[in-house]
């Protein structure tokens, strides 16, 4: 058990600004493999996650545990003792033995722990009843019948970090990714902290007993006041939020109101004061209240038999060109699988179309046949068609021929769908796609019980009856509500993901994306929402629209932006109120905030508040449009909003959003992050957080930082994966943490002066980590607390910190190099720099068993193959570590290589399942010493005569006898690192170097 902490309550008071000029931790380690594994556990944890409840449709969201470990990093100071700084990093982070005993979901029994537990005093630790003299040592054997009704319990006087490490002994002995699964998350066991403050205060001088203690003197000790952190690009509020939530003052801004508001809902909802939240829940009620009473009196929702409408399923409807015939467009008959619920289509010659019959507890047989409906496709990709049959011929309409497409004189593409008004809130007569309702969900509460009988229903006159009176209503008051605010009157801006509707539909207002149902209701929760029912208003909206997806398989109408689109569809449902109260009436996690908070809604360069510490994960490549897709809130939201949010712009402004990359996103990251370094504290840091995607990403990211003022100190790769349902069967995810601070003084240097400082740095930086994994042995458990590609980032960021602490290089001004346009194609000063400098990083990532001279001379493929059976041996199968290891060694095309391309399952080919492929000159692999050799080591498991192996070696190898050496310096480190898990190919390496050394002797 690790030695208990020091009793020492009253370390000696450092006084304020004690470490203005100490280098934080951040900037010299970070467990980011402990920390890789924290921050997928809490993304897996999906809708549980503290936040997403406020509104799920922001994807975008950074991990609390991220957030946390990154301000942390930045208030803790680098001793001269890493192993310590480690340990308590990992003590604050719930990551040590002891916290994560108290994570259990499940804790381990006195008893349990006697039975596996060595020490020599069992009455040290328990009481034990009644009183045995036998059983003084652990571990005890219960199975002995002299213990069969003896008891042991805690003793009171043992100190919890004396419990909870004789708890963690019985944690399981796995990888840490592997230990965490089936535990809580720190943040959900509110005292996993507790036994962790008196070795906290005696390592860092403080003397706190919580977070908010503990920040605000590390605040005093680094910049003489409660730390203050900021977010300009706050999102969805995470990082924000988390700040707070630690202890520090925070400042968030975005150019989004969306953002904005979920940012606000962060602080003053999850993050409420207990005032504050019982304002919450009474606004919630009253709200549902008025809303419910004013539906009641219209009658619109009750069938006047005691059953209340659950879903109304509504589809397009269409007149056949070819028939004459008003075909719905069903994609699919089946309504419900669960209750075998199925549309029919019975022919009404004399009118020309259908009547919609609903069938309920269908055979097998009828419910497969309905899974086909009168809309089609002959696969992915395919155009869809209209199908139908009358008087035994069977009709099919493409789609885009219904839609009437054409091409424009100039080339475009156009169609004759009708663009809707602002008066319009259904389709015209003449119009041509219709809406038709064509089923309804019922529900009856069953007597004496909480639960409800269901049943779908065929429309009847009656309900038909109701639909005219909310058509009506909203006839008669669209208008007005638009005026007010209360129903949007905004215009659908053409754009990436705002085409689809217009394209599919003719919609040009938001308003339209919703039907006359989801107009009525949505203005009454408008009319009556305070600021408090503005994140659950939001919410709704996702579950309310035509946008929202009939689920066959739930019976459930899906979200929104399931997949950050606005997707149309051919039938979708509608919620009665009944089903939208739920997202009204919500609880949240609680997290009282005592903090001042700021929420601003502007962008990040006009930024213009003092801060110490810049935390941001800016719009570099992001593929969500949010500028875009927020509209579809913003449209309801904007006008006269209550006084917490009217000094917002309710407008998403995309002409100002930073998006994309490219020559303006540049320009704009630069004032940007000018702009923070201008209002940053001298001492202070900035932690820019971007996905290592595209190969240009280190230039573009130097360039930023140069032109910006700033310099690189640091940099860390988190990476959480996942084997998901896409459809290239793995999704890869990383972030970079690059950590900065403000540029001091005016340096200057040349390119052949730099070579040095480069070599050194390197060097210096991934000794220092290899160094840490060397000391850290057996306190890891024999885990690496920083794997190679740890080490490759580490060698980058060293590089990184290099160049941008100069102002000039080879007598150019760099800053005025960085802002330079970037021509297409063309290779800046800069970026021949970033290339020189990451190859001076990648010389160091020789594996264990080669020799710096060999490494030297392979080739990018070579060095690929051989690195990645390093890593394989040591368990590391996660397809991020090859996509990065490819981008560090220039390899082109890393696939052909692959075995297993899934996530948490890659592996390279065998020399076997290579067999003669990538032989050619043509192939990155071809002609290379490490391709000659794997080809030799698959004749010999082929039973292949070892000289004649060598005889087609040599020939493949047009060098071999001056190779030879590297051949056996090659086949030795096969060998050795595929003995355990590929032994067959291991002793055909190992056959194949004794031949050659026994062929050297003669």
């Amino acid at each position: 058990m690790p030695d208990r902490p020091p009793t020492t309550e009253s370390p000696p008071t450092l006084p304020p600004r004690a470490w203005a000029h100490r280098p934080a931790l951040i900037e010299r380690l970070l467990p980011v493999q402990k920390l890789s594994a924290e921050v997928y556990k809490e993304r897996m944890a999906g809708a549980g996650q503290t936040l997403t409840a406020l509104g799920s449709y922001w994807k975008g969201r950074k991990p609390l545990i991220l957030a946390k470990a990154c301000i942390l990093g930045c208030l803790l100071p680098a001793t001269d003792d890493p192993q310590r700084d480690l340990e308590i990093f990992e003590l604050l982070m719930g990551m040590d033995d002891a916290s994560l005993a108290a994570r259990a979901k499940k804790k381990p029994t006195p008893k349990e722990i006697a039975a596996k537990v060595t020490f020599a005093r069992l009455q040290d630790f328990f009481d034990i009843s009644p009183p045995q003299l036998l059983l003084r040592s652990a571990p005890v054997d219960w199975s002995n019948p002299l213990y069969a009704n003896v008891k042991l319990s805690w003793r009171d006087d043992v100190p919890l970090w004396d419990r909870r490490h004789l708890e963690a002994e019985l944690l399981p002995k796995v990888p840490y990714r592997q230990r965490i699964e089936s535990l809580y998350r720190p943040e959900e066991v509110a005292d996993v902290h507790d036994h962790i403050w008196q070795r906290v205060n005696a390592h860092l001088g403080t003397h706190a007993h919580s977070f908010p203690e503990l920040i605000e003197q590390l605040g005093i000790l680094r910049f003489g006041h409660r730390p203050r952190v900021a977010d300009t690009f706050c999102g969805s509020g995470q990082i924000p939020f988390e700040a707070a939530r630690l202890g520090c003052d925070v400042y968030a801004s975005d150019l989004n109101p969306i953002a904005c508001l979920l940012t606000w809902g962060a602080f003053h909802i999850v993050g409420g004061t207990p005032e504050e939240r019982a304002q919450l829940e009474q606004d919630q009620q009253e709200l549902v209240a008025k809303v419910q009473a004013e539906i009641d009196q219209l009658g619109i929702e009750e069938d006047g038999n005691g059953w209340r409408a659950k879903v109304f399923l509504y589809c397009l409807e269409t007149r056949c060109p070819q028939t004459g015939w008003w075909v719905p467009l069903l994609p699919t008959r089946v309504i419900s699988k669960g209750y075998r619920v199925i549309a029919e289509l019975e022919p009404e010659a004399s009118e020309q179309r259908y009547r919609i019959r609903i069938r309920s507890g269908v055979s097998d047989a009828d419910l497969k046949a309905a899974e086909k409906g009168t809309v089609r496709s002959d696969g992915r990709g395919q155009d869809p068609y209209l199908i139908h049959t009358v008087n035994g011929r069977e009709y099919r309409t493409k789609i885009s021929t219904l839609r009437g497409d054409y091409k424009t004189p100039d080339g475009k593409t156009a169609n004759r769908l009708r663009r809707w008004q602002k008066s319009d809130f259904k389709p015209h007569p003449d119009d041509i796609f219709q809406e038709r309702l064509y089923c309804i969900q019922w529900m009856r509460p069953i007597a004496n019980t909480s639960r409800y009988e269901y049943e779908f229903r065929e429309v009847t006159a009656a309900d038909l009856e109701r639909e005219r009176i909310v058509e009506d209503y909203v006839a008669k008051h669209l208008t007005e509500w638009q005026e007010k605010g209360w129903v949007p009157d905004m215009p659908i801006e053409l754009g990436h993901n705002t085409r689809q509707p217009i394209w599919e539909r003719g919609w040009t207002y938001w308003h339209h994306l919703f039907n006359p149902r989801q107009l009525l209701i949505g203005s009454m929760i408008r009319k009556f929402s305070k600021a408090t029912d503005y994140i659950n208003y939001a919410y709704a909206l996702n579950y309310f629209s035509k946008l929202c997806v009939w689920d066959t398989s739930r019976d459930n109408a899906q979200n929104v932006f399931y997949n950050q689109a606005l997707n149309t569809f051919f039938n979708y449902a509608c919620r009665s109120f009944t089903q939208i109260k739920p997202f009204l009436v919500r609880s949240f996690n609680k997290y009282p905030l005592i903090v001042h908070c700021k929420v601003n809604n502007n962008d990040a360069k006009s930024h213009c508040v003092n801060n110490d510490i810049y935390i941001t994960d800016p719009p570099y490549g992001d593929a969500v449009k949010y500028e875009e897709i927020t509209e579809f809130f913003i449209a309801w939201l904007r006008k006269n909003p209550p006084p917490e949010f009217a000094d917002w712009v309710w407008d998403s402004r995309r002409a100002l959003a930073i998006k994309g990359e490219g020559e303006e996103f540049r320009r704009n990251m630069v004032e940007s992050y000018r702009r923070m370094r201008e209002c940053m504290a001298d001492n202070g840091l900035q932690v820019i957080m971007f996905t290592h995607q595209s190969g240009a990403i280190w230039a573009d990211m130097a360039n930023i930082v140069w032109a910006a003022g700033l310099q690189v100190t640091a940099a860390w790769y988190v990476v959480t994966e996942t084997d998901s349902g896409l459809r290239n069967g793995s999704y890869v995810k990383g972030t970079v943490l690059l950590v900065c601070r403000k540029r001091q003084g005016h340096l200057s240097t040349t390119r052949d002066d730099l070579a040095w400082d480069l070599q050194e740095e390197v060097e210096q930086q991934v000794n220092l980590l290899t160094g840490l994994n060397q000391q850290a042995r057996g306190w890891y458990r024999d885990e690496n607390v920083f794997e190679d590609a740890d080490l490759q980032m580490a060698g980058y960021a060293a590089a990184l910190r290099v160049l941008t602490q100069y102002d000039r290089i080879d007598g150019r001004d760099m800053t005025n190099e960085a802002l330079r346009p970037r021509l297409k194609g063309e290779t800046t000063f800069v970026d021949e720099l970033i290339t020189f400098a990451v190859d001076i990083a990648n010389q160091h990532l020789v594996p264990s068993g080669l020799s710096r001279d060999l490494w030297k001379e392979l080739q990018p493929m070579e060095r690929f193959y051989l690195k990645m059976l390093d890593l394989e041996l040591r368990g590391l199968k996660t397809l991020d570590n090859y996509q990065n290891f490819a981008k560090a060694f220039k390899v082109r095309d890393f696939y052909p290589l692959m075995a297993d391309k899934r996530a948490n399952h890659a592996r390279l080919k065998s020399a076997l399942e290579l067999g003669s492929s990538l032989m050619d000159s043509g192939s990155e692999f071809g002609g290379t010493l490490v391709r000659g050799i794997l080809y030799a080591l698959m004749e010999l498991q082929q039973d292949e005569d070892v000289d004649v192996v060598i005889q087609h070696l040599s020939h493949n190898l047009p060098d071999f006898y001056r190779q030879r050496e590297q051949v056996i310096e090659v086949c030795q480190y096969i060998e050795h690192h595929l003995r355990y898990h590929r032994a067959a190919e291991a002793s055909a390496a190992r056959i194949l170097a004794e031949a050659l050394l026994h062929q050297r002797l003669n």
